[in-house]
């Protein structure tokens, strides 16, 4: 996907009235526009560093082109920008409809009986496409309106040509345990019966 220059005026054009969707001590990082459409911000925090030869967000259009092509449901990318700051580029996409897996499970009468099986399929399916997801977690798998299991967040990931090694699947999964400590979700989620029916596949 080729590269457009977004210049200042028309990317403040772009986000007025849009809603910041996530941020960090730089600024805002994702936009949710009025027409229902993102647009994240990526910055290259270092000067030298391979973000220098392929930026995080061709990683991110790359990726999502790579997880339609292996028929995971995940965003759909629409424009690459270049921004005026040194360092800077955008990419405009279509979001994957639907909830992700923490809000759904944040629910009132949520339990992970009927939900764990599916997730982990999904996570089995991921690894026998050789799909490394680093950031693998319940904030970044979406239930779409016709209930199957697609991926958002996507820049973190490498494929391997065939299915993952057992020590790249712990590592995943070790990854996946600690956002489930991070964010507080030991006492409510199988941690153990996740990684039972992963690993026993």
């Amino acid at each position: 996907m080729r590269c457009s220059r977004l210049s200042q005026a028309a990317l403040d054009q772009m986000i007025d009235a849009a809603k910041v969707l996530e941020a960090d001590s730089y600024g805002p990082k994702v936009y949710l526009l009025q027409d229902g459409k993102i647009l994240k911000l990526f910055r290259r925090k270092r000067f030298f560093s391979s973000a220098l030869f392929r930026p995080y967000s061709k990683r991110f259009i790359d990726n999502a082109v790579e997880l339609h092509k292996l028929g995971v449901p995940t965003l759909q990318i629409l424009q690459f920008f270049r921004l005026e700051k040194p360092g800077m580029t955008a990419v405009l996409y279509e979001p994957l409809p639907g909830q992700t897996l923490r809000q759904i499970a944040a629910k009132q009468g949520f339990n992970w009986t009927q939900a764990l099986p599916d997730l982990a399929e999904l996570i089995r399916s991921l690894h026998r496409s050789g799909i490394y997801f680093r950031s693998l977690h319940l904030g970044n798998i979406v239930v779409t309106p016709d209930n199957r299991m697609g991926l958002i967040d996507v820049a973190d990931m490498r494929f391997t040509r065939g299915p993952l090694p057992k020590r790249l699947i712990k590592r995943n999964l070790q990854h996946f345990a600690r956002y489930i400590a991070r964010e507080k979700l030991n006492d409510s989620f199988p941690m153990q019966a996740l990684e039972r029916a992963v690993l026993s596949s």
